[in-house]
């Protein structure tokens, strides 16, 4: 049985016209493999009502949640790790196996601590986070600008678009590589279960 994946809250980010970040807010995805539920990122603080309303759609509760994962620790992607308070807080590292079909990659660059989310399932989906920010950071090659180190930034972008089908990026809505399109998530649906 194959991982299902669920965008419950898309990223964005707003730059002025000097290309300065006014507000940068995280995606929020859940995964379903074998009956676990997974959350990576749980968004800015002051974002609850989103994330809540899109569990519901899907019928699940937030305490219903087994493992939160935070892609890095900066608070756009952690302010409502408080929603999920039975589920087990993940400090994933590299190659950790979460769920079947459902494991970890180290991607630093953005911060030392950067890892991305791949999930197998009808193709391969990487949950990236600021490892790989936006469509247009793909689209133009370009590694976030906010990075502790801009060799290892350009590298784990690399690592992504190496094996990701569709990515999840942190402050964008998900993309096809293969189609250098936007797509729509649920993805797996049709052969999950919760």
């Amino acid at each position: 049985m194959m991982a299902a994946v669920f965008l419950l809250k898309p990223g964005s980010i707003k730059r002025d016209e000097k290309g300065a970040i006014q507000d940068a807010r995280s995606s929020s995805t859940l995964i379903i493999s074998q009956g676990l539920k997974i959350v990576v990122d749980s968004g800015q603080q002051g974002e609850e009502k989103a994330i809540l309303q899109a569990l519901m759609r899907i019928e699940i509760e937030p305490e219903e949640v087994d493992i939160l994962i935070n892609t890095h620790n900066h608070p756009d992607h952690c302010g409502n790790n408080h929603l999920f308070s039975q589920a087990k807080m993940l400090a994933a590292r590299e190659g950790d196996m979460i769920a079947p079909g459902v494991y970890t990659m180290a991607t630093p660059g953005h911060s030392p601590d950067s890892i991305s989310v791949v999930v197998e399932a009808d193709q391969i989906v990487v949950i990236a986070g600021d490892a790989l920010p936006t469509f247009g950071n793909y689209l133009k090659n370009v590694p976030p600008a906010l990075h502790t180190d801009l060799d290892l930034a350009r590298a784990s972008m690399v690592r992504i678009t190496e094996i990701a089908d569709i990515v999840v990026p942190g402050h964008d809505r998900p993309f096809s590589l293969r189609k250098d399109a936007y797509v729509a998530l649920p993805f797996g649906i049709g052969s999950m279960e919760h």
